[in-house]
């Protein structure tokens, strides 16, 4: 059992044989401190170190986050591979700008909401219980909204992202090796990070969709890197030129098919018989217009008279003729 303490410290301070007033200045004036690998299972009460900024505490066995109320000039805490499980105690820590936390036994991402100026959060691979994820407190994370720019949550089989939409100065997010699935739900959280510059999914199942790269380029106009590999400005102008083409027939297509259906004629057995609906060339409908006008202006004719009438008065002119030619 080893715990944080001042006498820890003065046993691993790299000036020796001080005095105790000298000690005492010493522990004021100091603003780094490793302590990291120690076997350490507590921390205790370092009311002296009020100037510290950098505590190092990484690979102990430290189980529970406490006796910090001193720290309020911390601006990065290192705890990750310890025996933490729950975020606790920090809300003495104002200026607290960096937290590590990955490889402990943290199952909710809590106890945040007191430290308003955080601008990284490393809670990567956390042992989790079987078939369980990472889970987030709303508070927490509205708290972290406006600060919060990095974020790193590998390996803790997260299956969604929604809850981190309200992130909206997240600049890079590392969720390396989670069950993410579905690309729709990950469109809808790249529309909220307007700022996103870094995303890491490798090892998502998501990653195995199609289009995927593609897919995210277009959704975050911003993202300059993806799964490790920078992406190209001229990459992205030809996606985006091929989406909007691709739109333009869609609505192309959209429209041909508003168009007024096939006629349906129906024969004697009843058996429908589409047949395309009829339009009139230019051609006939001029036609159609002279005809109409003609109508309109109807001119009177004489009826012409009958054949066989006719035919008579022929007979009569040529008698009349014949006896004026004897006489």
């Amino acid at each position: 059992m080893v715990q944080l303490t001042v006498d820890l410290i003065a046993k691993n301070a790299s000036h020796k044989n001080r005095s105790e007033e000298d000690f005492g200045q010493y522990l004021q004036k100091i603003t780094h401190l490793n302590l990291s690998d120690k076997n350490i299972d507590s921390i205790g009460h370092l009311a002296f170190c009020k100037n510290l900024q950098v505590l190092y505490l990484y690979d102990n066995q430290i189980s529970q986050i406490q006796n910090l109320d001193f720290a309020s000039n911390i601006t990065h805490l290192y705890l990750q591979n310890n025996h933490i499980s729950n975020i606790e105690n920090l809300s003495s820590l104002k200026k607290l700008e960096k937290l590590y936390l990955g490889g402990n036994y943290i199952t909710v991402v809590e106890g945040l909401d007191k430290v308003r100026v955080l601008r990284e959060l490393h809670i990567e691979s956390q042992h989790l219980p079987l078939g369980e994820k990472l889970l987030f407190d709303p508070i927490s994370l509205n708290s972290l909204a406006k600060s919060l720019s990095v974020l790193n949550i590998s390996n803790n089989n997260i299956d969604e992202l929604g809850d981190l939409a309200v992130l909206e100065n997240l600049s890079y997010l590392k969720a390396v090796n989670n069950q993410l699935k579905h690309m729709e739900d990950l469109e809808v959280v790249l529309k909220r990070w307007t700022k996103l510059r870094r995303i890491d999914l490798t090892g998502n199942p998501v990653c195995q969709k199609p289009k995927y790269k593609d897919r995210i380029i277009v959704q975050s106009l911003t993202l300059e890197s993806l799964d490790g590999k920078e992406i190209k400005e001229m990459e992205r102008r030809f996606l985006i030129n091929w989406k909007a083409s691709r739109a333009a027939r869609k609505k192309s297509n959209e429209r041909m098919t508003d168009e007024p259906a096939a006629h349906v004629q129906f024969s004697d057995s009843g058996t429908p018989h589409p047949t395309l609906p009829f339009h009139h060339s230019d051609s006939v409908k001029e036609k159609a217009n002279y005809l109409d006008l003609a109508h309109e202006h109807k001119v009177e004719r004489k009826p012409l008279p009958r054949i066989h009438e006719r035919r008579s008065q022929m007979k009569t002119q040529v008698e009349e003729k014949s006896e004026v030619s004897q006489k």
